[in-house]
């Protein structure tokens, strides 16, 4: 998500306030979101290299209960 500030944070809660984009958890999804563009271009700004790298490697912490707007 894109924050009031400009900065791109991930929220895997889907609450915090600002832009977002929701993308699913396979790393397929997420590194295909990342190498087209997707998900740049749906928080209107580019995405930071770190964030890039920890969205294609990193999976998402499962401890973290919620999803799409806490319905999962």
């Amino acid at each position: 998500m894109r924050t009031a500030d400009g900065s791109v944070i991930i929220d895997p809660t889907g609450r915090m306030p600002g832009r977002g984009a929701y993308v699913c958890d396979q790393e397929s999804c997420r590194t295909q979101a990342i190498t087209k563009g997707a998900l740049g271009r749906a928080l209107k700004t580019p995405l930071p290299t770190g964030l890039r790298e920890t969205l294609v490697v990193g999976a998402p912490d499962p401890t973290i209960e919620g999803g799409a707007r806490g319905q999962e």
